[in-house]
């Protein structure tokens, strides 16, 4: 009976956020969707904080409000990452910069940035979604900001709400916990919120990520929308790539573009499209 309406909504433009990586807007149907959890997974120094710092800087050049919660390193340390992100440079270079070049290089990037991002340092394991809650609250009254885009950098270090570690709690409850808060904090906001995980040791060996190479809680894929794997072999640091594999994506076809290829420049923080023919194939393998 109400197949009008039905028609209307399926042809709706979904309102999605896009970034700077094309072959990311390609397999996420033109950008990042809001009310999701999207995760990125990952070893030791694979470049899970660097992805999170690329998509933070690139929605707030394109105009978008955000906020970065960071329970890993220290407001000082994003910062820098940061930086190096938006001002183009090695990022070991930015202390000791003579201040006339980084009054110049701030000058540039202020008339190119539209938007802004707000970082919060919480201690580790110590914070949760009824923190980053009050904090958004905090921001909307007092600097009517309201953010487009959430980061958490990252998911396992995050506290849960309603359970508390110890008495008999599994690590799969509490972290699967976690990850619903998360997506529950999304959906309240009506905001994509972008965040992270380590994989399991065979996982950060593997140069074939599976779902099920995820660390303490297989709860947390089955909950995220989006789940990227991050890998990088010798082969393809030494080539300046890494290669994305979706483990899961509820807004598209996985076996499309399953794999593919991302270039990756560590010193200034920053991703960027690659001229590889695979990440063009469907169904690449």
């Amino acid at each position: 009976e109400d197949h009008s309406a039905r028609y209307d909504i399926i042809n709706a433009d979904i309102p999605r956020i896009p970034c700077d990586i094309d072959i990311l807007n390609k397999v996420m149907n033109g950008g990042v969707a809001r009310k999701t959890l999207n995760l990125l997974g990952g070893g030791v120094n694979i470049g899970k904080s660097l992805s999170l710092c690329h998509l933070a800087c690139d929605y707030a050049l394109s105009g978008y409000k955000v906020v970065y919660f960071s329970l890993e390193m220290s407001e000082t340390e994003i910062a820098k990452r940061l930086d190096a992100n938006l001002l183009d440079v090695d990022i070991n270079t930015l202390r000791g910069m003579a201040r006339p070049e980084w009054d110049t290089r701030i000058a540039r990037l202020q008339k190119r940035a539209k938007g802004n991002i707000i970082i919060k340092e919480y201690p580790t394991a110590a914070a949760n979604v009824t923190h980053f809650r009050n904090l958004m609250e905090e921001l909307k009254i007092k600097k009517k900001f309201v953010p487009d885009v959430i980061f958490v950098d990252y998911l396992n270090i995050c506290s849960c709400a309603r359970f508390k570690l110890g008495n008999g709690m599994n690590s799969y409850t509490y972290v699967k916990g976690i990850a619903e808060e998360l997506r529950g904090l999304a959906k309240q906001f009506n905001v994509p919120l972008w965040t992270a995980t380590q994989v399991n040791r065979e996982g950060a060996k593997s140069s074939d990520m599976e779902m099920t190479d995820t660390s303490e809680s297989f709860g947390l894929p089955q909950t995220a929308d989006l789940f990227f794997a991050l890998i990088e072999t010798e082969e393809l640091a030494e080539a300046g790539n890494l290669m994305v594999k979706q483990l899961k994506n509820r807004g598209n076809d996985t076996t499309k573009n399953r794999k593919f290829l991302i270039g990756v420049n560590k010193s200034k923080m920053k991703f960027f499209d690659v001229d590889n023919p695979n990440n063009n194939l469907v169904g690449a393998k």
